[in-house]
């Protein structure tokens, strides 16, 4: 097992020490902002201690990352796989361009979480926020999942405005007591019996990592958004 101590450390020689060390576990300590943590890595299991910096996990490529604190922005952007854990918040476009592989966040996330989201054959991005999101949630989705749950939050719908702006596949699921105003190439209906087993899934590993009830999420209602037209950018457009 490898340990950094970031303290007195720029982030490219911590970056370095992820890359090239061939140990498997690595522990880092003491992260305050320090920037493209465990970037483009892949085949290790690193636990953050702190506060990792932007693009933490960017371009991940089969690592597991716990974070046990908050984390900045960008965090996973264009992930191709793995599974990131943060015990905390998120800052904004949490997820961005996110391709394959798992965040799941215990509190909230901010503005444009999962934006640019796309899955493609085997590849399916899945995003899980605990608490609450910023505006812009799933801006320009094209594929994967968006899951909030509103645990602990006093917001009837949980997400900040223009939800799925530009939205053209995959699917936003809000645990919520009603839905919020959402543009008009969304389509939103109450999850089904199909949907709420694959909700369940996720539900179940998310309290694994955290240690919620699954009964008590899994009983309020749940609504799933999706694109309704094959051009949903039809309407932004002026006709000639």
């Amino acid at each position: 097992m490898l340990r950094i101590d970031c303290t007195d450390k720029h982030f490219s020689e911590i970056g370095k020490l992820v890359r090239e060390t061939n140990e498997k576990h690595i522990i880092i300590d003491n992260a305050q902002g320090h920037r493209y943590i465990a970037s483009g890595v892949g085949g290790k299991e690193i636990t953050i201690n702190g506060t990792p910096g932007n693009a933490m996990g960017a371009y991940l490529d089969g690592c597991k990352i716990v974070v046990n604190g908050s984390a900045q922005d960008a965090i996973g952007d264009t992930m191709n796989d793995g599974l990131i854990v943060i015990h905390g918040n998120s800052g904004d476009a949490t997820g961005y361009s996110m391709r394959g592989g798992k965040i799941f966040i215990k509190g909230d996330a901010g503005y444009r979480a999962g934006i640019h989201m796309k899955a493609y054959k085997d590849k399916f991005p899945v995003l899980v926020i605990g608490g609450k999101a910023g505006s812009f949630l799933g801006e320009y989705q094209a594929g994967g999942i968006i899951l909030v749950l509103g645990i602990d939050t006093d917001s009837k719908t949980n997400v900040g405005f223009f939800t799925g702006n530009g939205m053209h596949g995959g699917k936003i699921i809000l645990r919520s007591q009603q839905l919020p105003d959402l543009p008009e190439q969304i389509v939103a209906r109450k999850a089904n019996a199909q949907d709420l087993k694959e909700i369940e899934q996720y539900v179940n590993e998310y309290c694994g990592y955290f240690g919620n009830d699954p009964k008590e999420i899994m009983s309020k209602d749940f609504f799933v958004l999706t694109a309704n037209s094959a051009n949903p950018y039809k309407q932004l457009y002026t006709s000639v």
